[in-house]
């Protein structure tokens, strides 16, 4: 009888150490997201940074190119206007890689915090099987 007594004696600091734990738990979580989290927007920064860069530095450069290209053709016997055409066809084409890279970096699925969100399922699985 004794021992029944110390059992049930014992269960309010059992249930006081588990609620602790399930605090410090969530104390953990919580500062994995934000270091995730701020990685993420750190990402994204860097990404938009690119993209940034690409089109300021992009703009004078294709320029120059474009021009003498479209002079280099119409030194080849095009007319004035199709080298033009064909000299902006050519930016169009850069500028697109560039943005498509700078994109990359802002995809929705490269900014989520995974770690988080995978840790967040085991412990949601682990309170699970500790209520059954």
């Amino acid at each position: 009888m004794t021992r029944l007594t110390e059992d049930l004696q014992a269960i309010p600091g059992l249930l006081s150490d588990t609620a602790e734990q399930l605090g410090k738990l969530l104390q953990n979580e919580a500062q994995l997201a934000r270091a995730e989290l701020s990685q993420k927007v750190s990402q994204a920064a860097t990404g938009a940074a690119y993209m940034v860069g690409a089109a300021l530095l992009s703009i004078p450069v294709l320029v120059l190119l474009l021009i003498a290209l479209a002079l280099f053709l119409v030194q080849q016997g095009l007319s004035p206007a199709l080298s033009h055409l064909i000299a902006a066809g050519v930016g169009l084409a850069i500028s697109a890689v560039l943005a498509m890279v700078g994109a990359k970096y802002l995809k929705p699925a490269e900014l989520k915090p995974r770690m988080t969100l995978h840790q967040v399922e085991r412990d949601v699985q682990t309170a699970k099987e500790l209520a059954r």
